[in-house]
């Protein structure tokens, strides 16, 4: 089912015009408004979810104004130019409009459990709880206005797209940096000989992580990044690795047909057993045999 944005909201004085449009993308909504608005019109809005604001188009008299602010806030004024605020989730915001004639915005709302899902340790929680008003910079209008147009295209491209594109405005708003790179701890000894003799005696099956997980006392998190500190491979790798150099002895006897290679070293069928020994070695297991049997 589609992550839905759940807000509470009281408005007056809007009236949508031109159809809305929405699009769902992974763990987002963006919806995309064309409003007339009356001579004085406003509301009130609090998101159970963070969002971006984004003013795209804003109609307006010499006397018109358009401010916004968090109830017992100062209210941020000069709200109808083309710009984006993030507001937090929980944030009661009112708005009051002044001579606006029409407004077209995008709302981009995320599930938090989404964004963690996606970003992990390198979004930390304090981000998402500081709001960030009237950001004007070129490059996030230029990607809010391509967020707007892929909302409105009648043949939308792939959800990849939009999901790029939404994110990307997300991350440059937040301002969230690059991935830097943890010190990962290593396994005891113990642990990564216990480790290795497991995969070397079990290599022709699959090995779930959680059971190499298990013979060292770590979370299979844990261990899989303590795996690859101390062998610069993941475990899953490192199986495959050890289990090339068995079929290799497999291929290395004259009385094995390929079929049986595959069989015998525990891949689905010979198409499959082609396919990643080309993948892990660089040729096919037949011409890896013949150069290795003349």
């Amino acid at each position: 089912m589609s992550y839905l944005p759940r807000m509470n909201n009281r408005i007056d004085g809007f009236s949508v015009i031109q159809g809305f449009h929405r699009r769902y993308w992974d763990g987002m909504v963006a919806d995309l408004w064309n409003v007339d608005c009356a001579p004085e019109a406003g509301g009130y809005y609090v998101g159970s979810d963070p969002r971006l604001f984004a003013v795209l188009d804003a109609q307006f008299g010499a006397d018109g104004d358009f401010s916004m602010a968090e109830l017992g806030t100062v209210p941020l004024t000069a709200c109808q130019r083309r710009a984006i605020s993030f507001i937090p989730a929980g944030m009661e915001m009112r708005t009051e409009m002044r001579g606006i004639r029409f407004l077209r915005h995008l709302d981009l709302h995320f599930d938090i459990d989404g964004l963690t899902r996606r970003f992990g340790e390198d979004l930390p929680p304090q981000t998402l709880e500081e709001p960030r008003f009237l950001c004007d910079e070129a490059r996030l209008l230029a990607l809010a206005d391509l967020i707007a147009a892929e909302c409105a295209a009648p043949d939308p491209l792939h959800g990849l797209y939009g999901d790029g594109l939404t994110l990307a405005l997300l991350i440059d708003v937040l301002k969230i940096g690059a991935i830097v790179e943890r010190q990962r701890s290593k396994l005891a000894a113990w642990q990564l000989r216990k480790a290795t003799e497991f995969i070397e005696e079990h290599c022709l099956r699959a090995i779930r992580l959680d059971e190499l997980a298990a013979l060292t006392g770590l979370s299979p998190s844990h261990f899989s990044h303590a795996f690859k500190a101390s062998t610069g491979l993941p475990p899953h790798r490192w199986q495959m690795k050890v289990r090339m150099v068995r079929v290799k002895e497999f291929l290395r006897r004259r009385d094995m047909s390929l079929t049986a290679v595959a069989a015998e070293t525990g891949f689905a069928d010979p198409a499959h057993f082609a396919r990643v020994f080309r993948r892990q070695v660089g040729v096919s297991p037949s011409i890896w045999r013949k150069a290795n049997l003349d």
